[in-house]
């Protein structure tokens, strides 16, 4: 328990700098940086825990910098001290429609790998099994004697699962708020939708779900469930080149252009808008996740649609 106080300590403290540096209302003083440069390098782990804190940086200038000092400026004592409390009232101050869009939760500070907007990332975790993590997502991974452990704090992940090398049986589990969702020999994907909801698509063999209240249910391959902590949905048919993503693909097949509009925004910073008038457009064939402007571009030129450019990287799709 000391350890996690002392990385909990270093957080705070690392929050603090990076008010200092970004946030704050006067430029830092040549002090200051000399002060930073000293705290950062005492040791190893004051250096993680600084990196920790720069990863967060892509996630508050997705709030407007108004919103930023406000909020910063109300949360402080007296005696200015500055916490990850003051950064965490910064999230929950900031507009409804960001936080529906990006929503994060404050434990990514505790994430043990993230991914930026538009980037993806694999690896291999210690018992072989394969973690892939989509766009603006965080896990944290927990394994021990008795389970191997993956908390999805934001966005999607993949899960390809391997023969566990240990003599005794350890469940592989993913958490989320919803519940935690159990491999049975297999492939699978688990996102979070929103706050409350988490969405299971299986790829190969089965995943057993576990709501927060209790219900559960074995999920078949070829099969996707939304659930939420108290109720598992309806379930329905998935497609394997549902998980193209991986590879920096959407493969779209009939679906609605709003829709596509939708999961492109997923990997672009900026806003992303569908009219109405369009929305019902049907669109089929292979686009890029990587690079989702010229994906967008695409679709202006194989459909009656402009893409038009707003402020603060803004982007419509409209009638022609």
């Amino acid at each position: 328990m000391a350890g996690a106080a002392t990385d909990q300590a270093l957080l705070s403290e690392a929050a603090d700098w990076l008010i200092t540096l970004h946030y704050d209302y006067e430029k830092p003083s040549a002090q200051d940086m000399a002060a930073f440069a000293r705290w950062r390098q005492q040791s190893a782990a004051h250096g993680a825990a600084w990196l920790r804190a720069e990863a967060m940086l892509g996630t508050f200038a997705q709030v407007p910098p108004d919103v930023c000092k406000q909020t910063l400026a109300a949360a402080r004592r007296p005696n200015r001290r500055r916490s990850l409390a003051a950064l965490g009232s910064l999230l929950m101050a900031a507009p409804a429609s960001w936080l529906a869009w990006r929503e994060l939760s404050w434990r990514e500070w505790m994430a043990d790998e993230m991914t930026a907007i538009g980037e993806q990332r694999s690896l291999v975790l210690p018992d072989g099994s394969q973690l892939t993590l989509n766009t603006a997502s965080a896990v944290a991974i927990r394994f021990t004697g008795a389970e191997r452990r993956v908390r999805l704090l934001a966005g999607e992940i993949l899960v390809t699962t391997h023969t566990d090398p240990s003599p005794t049986y350890r469940p592989f589990l993913v958490q989320t708020r919803a519940g935690t969702v159990q491999a049975l020999g297999t492939r699978f994907s688990v996102r979070r939708i929103d706050a409350t909801t988490t969405r299971v698509a299986v790829f190969e063999h089965a995943v057993g779900i576990k709501t927060v209240q209790g219900a559960s249910r074995r999920l078949e391959e070829g099969s996707t469930a939304d659930f939420d902590a108290d109720a598992i949905g309806a379930s329905a048919a998935v497609e394997r080149s549902a998980a193209l993503w991986e590879r920096g693909m959407l493969l779209a097949r009939n679906m609605r252009l709003a829709d596509v509009v939708a999961e492109m925004a997923r990997y672009r910073s900026g806003a992303l808008h569908c009219d109405p008038a369009v929305a019902e457009l049907r669109v089929s064939g292979a686009l890029s996740l990587k690079n989702a402007d010229a994906s967008l571009e695409l679709l202006a030129q194989s459909l009656p649609v402009r893409i038009t450019h707003q402020a603060k990287g803004g982007v419509g799709v409209e009638p022609r």
